[in-house]
């Protein structure tokens, strides 16, 4: 394929680009590839061996490493870590006999919490100067404590309102800042809920893509909408813009996933997203799609495949650099070609 595409039509995926109201998803290819696989990793905060659960705080002697191994073993993969500027929650199920209190249980947390700033990015730089020098890897946010007061104990913004959303990325982000963190303006919700107020926030505090949805169960194909975790009713398969200025992108493949279901997303010429937890085991839960050597070999092995199936047509790539590429802010590379509609769409913007 010669230039970009967007279905037959080179034109017209130029104009939905450059005309940031319209909504729908975006059948995504670059010069040359069929399809696009990226990967995210969840819940990464500077938790150690020492504390609940170790999270990425030991380094390369920890969960990391079975990262590192694989991106080794790849060069062509990509990644996204989403990170926790202050992680406080210490169990994902409520254990308290608050749950049973119904005015109270909303009110409180429900689970053992940790004081705030303990897991502050601005007190742990080594930890922040580690995720700097990872090797084609990029940082996005994951929510601010990853703790809600009531019986939802992850789904840190299901009660906010957009001024409360906006206050907590706010932040979030700040933290970032001030700890020196290299990121882009991602956000994967804790508890994969993206409510309408949250996704108002997010176009307040220029938070530019979200990826909140999880299906893993659907039937693959080009019009599969999903009906899973997070948002229901948005592309499986393809980049979605949901808001103006905002685009969201499905989680479609975990550890429990099949291997044929990855092949069947990438003849259909999706997105192949796969998730992962950082943590296996964490105080009441097992994440099924936790990293350790089963899940690494595992993709080690689907990676091996997919290179040998489908070559140079795959574009390995990350959630940010994908989502820059459908940007408004990709406009002005894509003007020089634009057919004169689409620069006229883009001028009216």
């Amino acid at each position: 394929m010669d230039g970009w595409q967007f279905g037959p039509a080179q034109e017209l995926r130029q104009a939905f680009i450059l005309d940031d109201n319209r909504l729908g998803p975006i059948h995504w290819y670059c010069p040359g590839k069929s399809a696009v696989v990226v990967m995210s990793i969840d819940d990464i905060f500077p938790g150690t061996s020492k504390s609940a659960y170790e999270a990425g705080g030991d380094l390369e002697k920890g969960a990391l490493r079975h990262v590192l191994w694989l991106l080794d073993r790849h060069p062509q993969l990509q990644l996204t870590f989403f990170v926790t500027p202050d992680w406080r929650r210490i169990a994902p199920i409520a254990d308290r006999l608050g749950r049973h209190v119904p005015w109270l249980r909303d009110r409180v947390y429900l689970t053992k919490i940790l004081p705030k700033g303990t897991m502050d990015l601005r007190n742990h730089p080594e930890f922040v100067a580690f995720l700097n020098a990872l090797p084609r890897t990029e940082i996005a946010l994951h929510g601010l404590h990853h703790v809600n007061p009531g019986p939802s104990v992850s789904v840190e913004f299901e009660h906010q309102d957009r001024a409360g959303c906006a206050a907590m990325l706010a932040e979030a982000l700040q933290i970032f800042d001030e700890a020196g963190l290299r990121y882009v303006r991602g956000l994967q919700p804790p508890g994969w809920t993206c409510t309408a107020a949250l996704q108002q926030a997010c176009r307040d505090i220029g938070i530019e893509w979200v990826t909140s949805a999880r299906d893993v169960v659907s039937l693959v194909s080009k019009d599969a909408r999903t009906a899973m975790s997070g948002l229901t009713g948005v592309s499986m398969l393809f980049p979605e813009r949901i808001a103006a200025g905002l685009l969201h992108i499905s989680s479609n493949f975990q550890a429990t996933s099949v291997p044929e279901r990855a092949f069947d997303i990438l003849d259909a010429g999706g997105v192949l997203s796969i998730k992962a937890h950082i943590t296996k085991n964490v105080p009441g839960h097992t994440h099924l799609d936790g990293v350790d050597d089963l899940y690494m070999n595992y993709l080690d092995r689907l990676f091996c495949d997919i290179e040998e199936r489908y070559g140079d047509t795959v574009e390995w790539t990350t959630l940010g650099q994908l989502a820059s590429s459908l940007s408004v802010s990709s406009a002005p590379s894509l003007v020089e070609n634009a057919a004169p509609e689409a620069i006229a769409a883009y001028r009216a913007a």
